[in-house]
């Protein structure tokens, strides 16, 4: 009887005693617990192709013009080879239209440079000019009216 008694009261003295000390977690454990908008504001979705924006990249995506098939639309009068021919040569045109603009991708004049060949760091003297420091640009047309030009576009003494 007096055995029960005592690990009846050894057994309330535990339940009351401190708990054991657990140890502290790892900071690094809590640093790989991120917030999903932590998680989902770090992501680089362009990280696998990082220059897929990048101008002139369009040559690199391998995008093509559909082919015309037996429910494809063919205007009335051409026949699918003709209009096919016709969508090409459009193709073609617009790709060499966008490699010339990527050519040019870039390319610009530096303000200073321009600035200093005016002599505006130095004197007034552009602005005495008649184009006042402007460039000017170069067209086929004789804007004097000295020469006849074509309906074509080009003056008389032009091939």
């Amino acid at each position: 009887y007096k055995l029960a008694i005592a690990a009846l009261l050894a057994g309330s003295a535990a339940a009351f005693a401190p708990a054991a000390q657990q140890a502290a977690p790892s900071t690094t454990a809590l640093a790989a617990k991120k917030s999903i908008a932590s998680r989902v504001f770090d992501m680089d979705l362009f990280a696998p192709v990082a220059d897929q924006n990048d101008y002139g990249a369009r040559g690199k995506k391998n995008l093509k013009q559909g082919k015309i098939g037996s429910n494809s639309y063919v205007p009335a009068g051409l026949s699918a080879s003709e209009y096919s021919a016709i969508r090409d040569k459009e193709a073609a045109k617009k790709a060499a239209n966008y490699q010339k603009n990527v050519a040019k991708a870039g390319k610009y004049l530096d303000y200073t440079k321009f600035y200093k060949e005016r002599g505006t760091d130095t004197n007034q003297s552009w602005f005495k000019s008649v184009t006042r420091g402007h460039r000017m640009a170069k067209t086929a047309y004789d804007w004097s009216g000295k020469q006849n030009v074509s309906s074509k576009g080009k003056l008389d003494n032009q091939v």
